[in-house]
């Protein structure tokens, strides 16, 4: 007797839950999962470039807009805080945000906000130890950096180079923090354990602005005022190398940072350096296996960058402006997008893997070079 179609119906239903669950009943471990977390407004405080909170984007499926984590302490009654910075450890499964006023921690599973700290002296762009327990925090534009126990929020220490506390970059290492003011031509290390100035690269030509260091933490590239283009430091010798201006475009005038190259990133392996050119709405990318890097191809942009950063991978290039370009052929993908559709622009992004729900691997928000030994010094 043929079975009935409830019984067939029935039986297909069945079947379909325990293929659903087979990968948990089987201990096959779920798929990774790469996502593009970026804080929103990370251009200044303006919420036409993606509203407020922290957007995330599916990178396995064309950079589509997942959801929006609300970030409640970015508003503070009618005002919007600029953001300035943003980071993520796998370790410790923490997201932080900085705004000019404020740091704030989330947990990445929960993604509720475990605390807020908000400090008299302001907050700029920070940067994590890799183990993720210690965050080096700048000041607004002050005298010195917070050194902060990243778990709670308590300052354990202070650095003072007295330079306008601006960017941060941990060494890969965690041995040594970056440190550049905006009043300074010099490139402060600090010591990450005695949390102690220990020598300085430079002088370059003005003051420090955005800024990168390789794997080997031989070499930084940095952005000063009034260059369109880069300057290349060494860092054990503590010297200025070259001086790289951009050929073929006029610096023009800035919207914002009053700097013409106000976004510099190595790719994750070093073989290219891609600048940000703002006046001229432009990427220029140099090729980075040589010293002085060499100016290969200039991609145009729907806005004026002010920060790239990539895929943990290198596979893709994220300017500020939110175009998604495939490095390896230099062809924009897509444009990041909203829930509303509104255009996202942020100079405050990076990459986070995830194994479910689980934290597996975290980016940077810098373009940090992840070699051990430098191409260009082959």
């Amino acid at each position: 007797m043929a079975p009935s179609r409830q019984f067939r119906a029935a039986a297909l239903s069945a079947a379909l839950c325990c293929l659903a669950a087979w990968p948990a009943a089987t201990g096959q471990p779920e798929s990774l999962h790469r996502r593009l977390y970026v804080a929103s407004p990370g251009i200044r405080n303006y919420v036409e470039f993606g509203g407020i909170g922290v957007l995330v984007f599916d990178v396995d499926h064309g950079h589509r807009f997942v959801k929006r984590i609300p970030v409640p302490q970015i508003q503070q009654g009618e005002v919007v805080e600029n953001v300035k910075g943003i980071a993520a450890n796998a370790l410790t499964d923490r997201l932080y945000v900085s705004t000019i006023r404020r740091l704030i921690c989330l947990d990445l599973k929960s993604e509720k906000v475990l605390w807020s700290r908000a400090s008299e002296e302001g907050c700029d762009r920070m940067a994590l130890s890799p183990d993720g327990k210690v965050m080096y925090l700048p000041t607004l534009e002050k005298a010195f950096w917070h050194v902060i126990d990243a778990l709670t929020g308590e300052v354990i220490s202070k650095v003072s180079p007295d330079s306008g506390s601006h960017n941060t970059v941990f060494g890969p290492d965690g041995k040594w923090c970056y440190l550049a003011g905006l009043r300074s031509p010099l490139l402060t290390i600090s010591d990450a354990e005695k949390h102690r100035s220990a020598r300085v690269v430079g002088p370059f030509s003005a003051a420090i602005r955005p800024f990168t260091v390789n794997g080997s933490q031989t070499l930084c590239f940095v952005n000063v005022n009034e260059l369109l283009g880069f300057e290349v430091g060494d860092i054990p010798t503590g010297t200025k190398l070259c001086r790289v201006e951009v050929a073929g475009f006029q610096k023009g005038t800035p919207k914002r940072h009053g700097c013409p190259s106000h976004g510099i990133g190595l790719t994750p392996d070093e073989t290219e350096l891609w600048l940000a050119d703002a006046a001229n709405q432009r990427m220029h990318v140099f090729d980075a296996t040589v010293i002085p890097p060499r100016q290969k191809v200039s991609l145009p942009l729907r806005e004026q960058p002010g920060w790239v950063t990539f895929s943990i991978d290198g596979r893709y290039a994220y300017p500020s402006t939110g175009e998604v370009f495939e490095t390896s052929t230099k062809k924009q993908l897509t444009a990041l997008a909203d829930e509303e559709g509104r255009q996202v622009h942020s100079e405050k992004m990076l990459e986070i893997q995830l194994r479910g729900s689980d934290p597996i691997r975290t980016g940077d928000q810098f373009g940090s070079g992840r070699m051990e030994r430098s191409p260009a010094l082959r």
